[in-house]
């Protein structure tokens, strides 16, 4: 999942943008004289660090689980069916390789068809969960902008652009979005394991 979630990550944050900039926006009030307040901000860091966005990603990995584990058991009889026609093709009659070879193809044939649905549906939920948590960081962004006087807020991202070289620690306020948007949305942190936190795993993986 370590590729996997800034993929989908950026593939739902090309749907956000796109559908803010179809929506109809109230005029705003008019830029105060002076020079420009220029903010930074890593907004796919400051979607996924939301309470709001652990939660529900926790209960997605909850409701795969049972998928991962098929999948994983499915994986096993493949390498212990492997073994033992290895071991005992000699043995065998020719008929019965040719039955477990048989058994050993379905196997494949199951898990490929099995692992690449699990994993499709995983990226899919994903997308559609990061989706639905960044169009109201958008919407958090935008009001904290406005109150303290930005005039332009750029992604730091790395596959964002335009690409920031050059910012200081108290122009990047991905933090603080991330607090307002806490705040706002009123739902508490998620219980972290004794554990560093797991990377997210998409079934079939």
């Amino acid at each position: 999942m370590k590729r996997t979630l800034p993929l989908v990550a950026a593939l739902a944050l090309g749907l956000v943008l796109t559908a803010a900039a179809q929506t109809p926006v109230a005029p705003a009030a008019a830029a105060p004289a002076g020079p420009s307040k220029i903010a930074v901000i890593v907004f796919q860091e400051a979607v996924t660090e939301t309470n709001d966005f652990q939660r529900k990603f926790a209960d997605l990995q909850k409701k795969f689980d049972p998928k991962r584990q098929e999948i994983k058991t499915l994986t096993d009889d493949i390498a212990t069916l492997q073994k033992q026609l290895q071991a005992q093709s000699a043995t065998l009659s020719d008929a019965e390789r040719a039955k477990r070879a048989k058994s050993l193809d379905d196997k494949q044939k199951q898990l490929k068809r099995s692992g690449g649905d699990a994993q499709t549906e995983f990226q899919q939920s994903m997308q559609e969960t990061y989706a639905s948590v960044a169009s109201k960081v958008v919407e958090t962004l935008n009001s904290y902008a406005q109150q303290h006087g930005y005039t332009m807020v750029l992604d730091g991202g790395q596959q964002q652009t335009p690409v920031v070289l050059y910012a200081v620690p108290s122009a990047d306020i991905t933090k603080a979005v991330v607090e307002a948007y806490n705040v706002k949305s009123g739902v508490p942190a998620p219980i972290a394991p004794a554990s560093a936190t797991p990377k997210p795993t998409p079934p079939g993986q």
